[in-house]
């Protein structure tokens, strides 16, 4: 939408434009000139009205020369100085936002290590419960009746970053519940695929330098086990995160689109896009429950909401997605909830984007963190996909 500042100055300086070129059509009808100089000003005056009314017009009409045209702006602005400051002050859109600003957004993005709140409390888990290793039981009711209490919904399974916010509209169960997340597995062609924005991200046995014992390893895993249930899978290993040889996050987002969007166009039967972290926890932290009798470690799905509690919506992370990619999120939460009581942290709602915007059944997971073991970590590699399948097939 046309910031109003600039709307408003647009107006002011088409009117001054309009005045001035009024006066001095009727000082050239009053024999104000004479000979070829009245003939040229006058075609002048006439490319400058096209410019301002007629822009297709004056695109084919436009003269090489605009001294003139240039003459009358000058004087327009000289008289009218308000209309110089608003040229001046301007913003020509809300998405271009000043580079200082933008680069603080990208840099808030693309650290998203959310382990920890502002007042150092460990985030997605309930009552600071920061180590389970017993099974747990369902201790809280799913029921519709209870989902539509958004109170209720937003306590039980969600945690707000301080930095962004949400109301009713959007965590509406109704509408989460009803969109579709499943796949149409008919027809042939990867249906999933998985990628890793942070791909450096490994955990307290791995072997230094082996992306199989990395988060990457993990994705490896994932994809295998998926394509083992019928859900065809494809992973992106690419690195993002690495630049001249050095770790750097701060456009690893940027960079990982560049690579996954072309992946997502050259398959057109993808469905559903996995970006599978590792969260970063204090040392004394170990995030993990026990499931069929194995230690897995939990995982916390994420979602971006490209709004910031102090600015609103953020234009230039536009997702068109965002009621899909909480849909999935809860539907996936729910199942989890139900099949493994304990495997999943609280949803976490963040201000950015995160990449969820290249396809709806987008989904950012959090799985363990650094002081989980391999293991643990192949675990819930199981335990997801088993979620992941309950939830996207017929």
């Amino acid at each position: 939408m046309e910031n109003i500042r600039t709307k408003s100055f647009r107006q002011t300086k088409a009117a001054a434009l309009l005045l001035l070129l009024t006066a001095c059509i009727v000082w050239l009808a009053a024999g104000g000139s004479r000979g070829s100089w009245r003939y040229d000003f006058q075609n002048q005056l006439l490319a400058g009205a096209e410019e301002m009314y007629m822009p297709g017009l004056a695109y084919l009409n436009r003269a090489h020369s605009r001294g003139v045209q240039e003459w009358i702006r000058e004087k327009a602005l000289a008289w009218l100085p308000v209309v110089s400051y608003a040229e001046d002050h301007a913003v020509s859109s809300p998405a271009l936002e000043d580079g200082e600003t933008l680069a603080r957004i990208l840099d808030a993005q693309a650290n998203d290590e959310n382990a920890v709140d502002e007042n150092g409390n460990l985030v997605g888990v309930p009552d600071s419960a920061e180590a389970d290793a017993e099974p747990a039981a369902p201790t809280v009711d799913m029921s519709i009746e209870k989902l539509r209490d958004f109170d209720y919904l937003l306590s039980n399974f969600y945690t707000v970053d301080s930095s962004t916010m949400i109301g009713p509209e959007q965590l509406n169960a109704d509408d989460l519940l009803s969109r579709s997340m499943k796949i149409d597995n008919t027809t042939g062609g990867p249906k999933v695929i998985i990628f890793h924005t942070h791909s450096q991200e490994e955990f307290v046995d791995s072997t230094p330098g082996d992306p199989a014992t990395s988060i990457v390893g993990m994705g490896d895993y994932l994809t295998e086990l998926l394509n083992k249930k019928g859900i065809e899978t494809i992973h992106d290993s690419g690195v993002y995160d690495i630049i001249n040889g050095q770790l750097d996050r701060s456009n690893a987002y940027e960079n990982a689109e560049a690579s996954v969007r072309p992946l997502i166009e050259a398959n057109p039967t993808l469905e559903v896009a996995i970006d599978l972290h590792r969260d970063g926890v204090a040392e004394g932290t170990h995030l993990v429950t026990e499931i069929n009798g194995k230690p897995t470690a939990k995982i916390m799905y994420f979602n971006g909401l490209s709004r910031t509690r102090t600015n609103g919506d953020i234009d230039y992370l536009y997702n068109p997605y965002i009621q899909d990619n909480l849909a999935f999120s809860l539907q996936m939460q729910l199942a989890s909830e139900s099949l493994y009581p304990g495997f999943v942290r609280h949803i976490y709602l963040r201000a950015y984007r995160y990449n969820l915007h290249l396809l709806p059944k987008s989904l950012l997971v959090e799985a363990g963190a650094q002081t989980n073991t391999v293991e643990e970590m192949r675990n819930a590699m199981e335990v997801l996909a088993d979620t992941l399948a309950h939830v996207i097939l017929e």
